[in-house]
């Protein structure tokens, strides 16, 4: 089962990853977006938690004129949890600056 549900956090992740790149996000509608992200992922099979952030000096540094931009790899950190028949794995979304890519990993 612990499998399983390595392989059910890693589509969490990369549904959450897929779905939101490119929403627009400013400082003022950073947290409720990152909210609505959470919530989102709560909503599927087998998740206990979810934690969303955006990086606020990442997405300083993207704003636009209007202030706003799109949500991009760069900015995005993300933890999941899921339990399939009483085995838990928390799985991660973190930027790699080495490698410039934003990479997925377990963490236990």
């Amino acid at each position: 089962m612990k499998e399983v549900a390595a392989f059910e956090v890693g589509i969490k992740l990369g549904a959450l990853f897929h779905q939101f790149i490119g929403a627009p996000v400013s400082l003022k509608n950073a947290e409720i977006l990152e909210k609505a992200m959470e919530s989102c992922v709560m909503l599927q099979p087998y998740v206990v938690s979810a934690e969303v952030r955006i990086n606020r000096e990442k997405l300083k540094e993207k704003l636009s004129g209007f202030n706003y931009c799109s949500l991009d790899g760069e900015m995005l950190q993300a933890r999941v949890e899921v339990e399939v028949e009483g085995e838990k794995v928390t799985g991660v979304l973190e930027w790699d600056e080495e490698k410039r890519y934003p990479l997925m990993r377990l963490i236990r």
